[in-house]
Formats: structure tokens, C-alpha cells, sequence
């Protein structure tokens, strides 16, 4: 079976104030583009469909036009969640109009995660859509007051989708998550205030592929069956060198994996631009990238933007190496505390003070503490 997995379309978003309505666009006809050339069985859009809960009109006929023509022009059938930009009620909301038969459509959370069951010439394949949920509404939906971060909501519901998985079906699990181990980008929302928000790849053991959602660069976590598409679209100057994909997933008959990616071409790419402001300005050329310029010029310039901008009509971002620099070394002084897991951290300062390792108690009393400062702090 082939599956074509996406995520992260971010519809309605602005970019530095411009507007991505047509580079969007291009996107979609792109993706449908490779549904034409590869006839996949199953498109999968792991989360993030809209930047906001509430997206611009214009987004939401944007996605619904796309929609319609997978469903009106294809056989490819369609699983999608929703992730953490995106109102839950919104995207569960299309479920309504789906056909069943070919379409998952996952929005709020659910104590029964029930699949769509597909079959190829091997048998059948079972998908589990997992939408985004924080912890307040998984304690709810799962009666369970025990559920304190991101992976113990996710385990709640590989728990719920795992019981309705036939025994001899492979499974292919659709989800929006921070999965441990993997590279983040500047562009992305955090999932929790506080607390701990990644949660381990080995919650997805038994299932054949793992389609994510919610980080933005294209990787694979623990294996090569745990996979972020990443998203279509550079959403931030850190992405301006990493190459945006779909991937096209080849499941084979005893569940074993074959992926290629299939690049995207943006209508604008990203480029970042070092030097003195009269060099720049006697190489400048006609580009459509989005640009980012950084100053090397000792002095502060007159006007430096609008200058700019007449040799580069897409300049969205300037600044000054001088300060690049000291914002790059109180980042390193900052980095630990605003990148690491927790968890480690304070596994790691109790085994420099402590000779003997944390006992099971301990972690549980150590993680129900930050499930507690995570709380008081969302309720501030």
C-alpha cells in the first residue's frame, strides 16, 4: 500500500507580514500534483492544517477546494488530524461530511480511537488518527486524573486506538507530537508552558509507521518507521537551508517500510545575507526569496531598510552582526534551560549530588512536580 504523508500546511499564516495565500497554493497543486503522478492509496496530513484556531476565510476555501478535488479527481482516500494550531472542533467538524469508507478525519480527542481499515492485495491496513490534545482534555476524555504531559496523553490514546486494531492488520498511526530526540525549528509553538512536552518513540511500538506531525524540519526518530514530513513551507530563517518534502511511504506485505521524498519547490525560498550595507546593495539582483539581511557595518546606517528594500523587494528581516552576536551568546547561556527535557536535567544534576540513581518514586514524585508548576502556570 502507498501512503503520501504531509503535515504542518500552517494555511492562513503570514510570513514577517507577507501573506502566503499563493505560495500555499502551490503547495497544495504540488501535493495533488503527486497524488496524480504516484496514485497514492492514502493521503495523510499529520496536524497543523490551519496556523490558528480560527483561520482567515480565505484558508479555509483554500483547503476545502483542495479537498474537494482529492475527493471529486482521486481514489486516494484521506487521513487527517488535527494538531495544535488547530481548533479540534473545526477539523472534526469535516468528519461530518467524509465518506467513511475513505476518509479519517480526527478532531477532538475520543475514548474509542477507531480506525479506518483499508485493504491491498496483502490484507488489511489499519490507521489510527491521534489528534493533538493537551492534558486537561485528555484527563477528561480518558477519566484519568493521572495524565500530567504530552506522553501520557499520548499513551492514552495508543492505549484506546490499539484495542480496535485487527490482530492480523499492519498499523499505521497518524499523530501530532514532540517525539524525544528529535530537532526543533524557531517557527514552532510550544505544546506545554512548562512541564515536559516531548514523549518517547517507543510508545509507538507495534505499529509500522508513524506518520508525525508538528516539527518542522523532515526527520526520522528511533527508526526509520517514526517519521516527521516536516512542513511544506520554511516558516523561519533557521529552515533557510533545510530542503522542504512529502513523503511517499511504500507499505509492504509483512509491514516493513520503503520511503522517498518527494521535494517541494516554494515560490519563495528563504536566504539569509552577510555583509556590509554598500556591498549588498552594489550585488543586489532580481530574486523572489525572502531575505533576511544582516549587517556587518561597525556604525548604525541611515535607513538601512528601505534601502534594502529597493534591491531586494522581498527583505523582510534586518539587523546588525554586533548584535546577532550577543543574542547568539546569551542564547548558549540560556540554551539548557530552554531546550532540554526536564526530566534529564534534573536526572542528570541528582547524579552529580547523589550517588545513587533515581528510584521509580522518585521520578513519579519528581514528574507529577512539574506536571503541578505546568498547571500554575497555564492558569495564570
Amino acid at each position: 500500500m502507498k501512503l503520501l504523508h504531509t503535515a504542518d500546511l500552517h494555511l492562513g499564516r503570514l510570513f514577517h507580514g507577507r501573506d502566503l495565500i499563493d505560495d500555499h497554493e502551490a503547495v497544495l497543486g504540488q501535493i495533488a500534483a503527486a497524488i496524480d503522478a504516484h496514485r497514492p492509496d492514502v493521503l495523510i496530513i499529520a496536524g497543523d492544517i490551519y496556523d490558528r484556531a480560527a483561520p482567515p476565510a480565505s484558508a479555509v476555501s483554500q483547503f476545502n477546494g483542495f479537498i474537494r478535488r482529492i475527493f471529486n479527481e482521486t481514489d486516494t482516500a484521506i487521513v487527517m488530524i488535527a494538531g495544535n494550531h488547530d481548533s479540534g472542533d473545526r477539523i472534526g467538524s469535516m468528519a461530518a461530511l467524509a465518506d467513511n469508507r475513505r476518509a479519517l478525519v480526527r478532531g477532538p480527542l475520543a475514548r474509542e480511537e477507531m480506525p479506518l481499515i483499508l485493504r491491498d492485495e496483502h490484507g488489511p491496513v489499519a490507521f489510527s488518527g491521534l489528534p493533538f490534545g493537551n492534558e486537561f482534555a485528555a484527563r477528561e476524555c480518558f477519566v484519568d486524573t493521572a495524565i500530567a504531559a504530552p506522553a501520557d496523553v499520548l499513551a492514552a490514546q495508543l492505549a484506546a486506538a490499539r484495542r480496535h486494531v485487527p490482530e492480523s492488520a499492519r498499523w499505521v498511526v497518524v499523530a501530532h507530537a514532540f517525539v524525544t530526540g528529535a530537532d526543533p525549528c524557531e517557527s514552532e509553538r510550544k505544546l506545554v508552558v512548562g512541564g515536559v512536552e516531548t514523549a518517547p518513540s517507543d510508545l509507538f511500538d507495534g505499529a509500522h509507521y508513524v506518520a508525525l506531525g508538528h516539527l518542522h524540519r523532515p526527520q526520522t526518530v528511533g527508526s526509520g518507521r517514526v517519521r516527521y514530513s516536516g512542513s511544506p513551507l520554511a516558516f523561519g530563517f533557521d529552515e533557510a537551508d533545510t530542503p522542504k518534502s512529502m513523503v511517499l511511504v511504500d507499505l509492504k506485505a509483512d509491514g516493513d517500510v520503503e520511503t522517498t521524498l518527494l521535494p517541494f519547490a516554494p515560490l519563495h525560498r528563504l536566504r539569509i545575507l552577510r555583509g556590509a550595507l554598500a556591498d549588498l546593495l552594489a550585488a543586489a539582483e532580481t530574486s523572489p526569496d525572502f531575505v533576511k539581511v544582516i549587517l556587518t557595518d561597525p556604525a548604525r546606517q541611515i535607513d538601512p531598510m528601505s534601502r534594502i528594500r529597493e534591491a531586494y523587494e522581498n527583505a523582510v528581516v534586518l539587523s546588525y552582526a554586533r548584535d546577532e552576536t550577543r543574542l547568539e551568546t546569551k542564547s548558549a547561556n540560556l540554551a539548557l534551560g530552554a531546550s532540554a527535557d526536564p526530566l534529564h536535567v534534573i536526572a542528570e544534576f541528582l547524579a552529580r549530588v547523589h550517588p545513587d540513581a533515581q528510584t521509580a518514586a522518585e521520578q513519579r514524585l519528581v514528574k507529577a512536580g512539574l506536571a503541578a508548576l505546568a498547571h500554575r502556570e497555564s492558569a495564570a
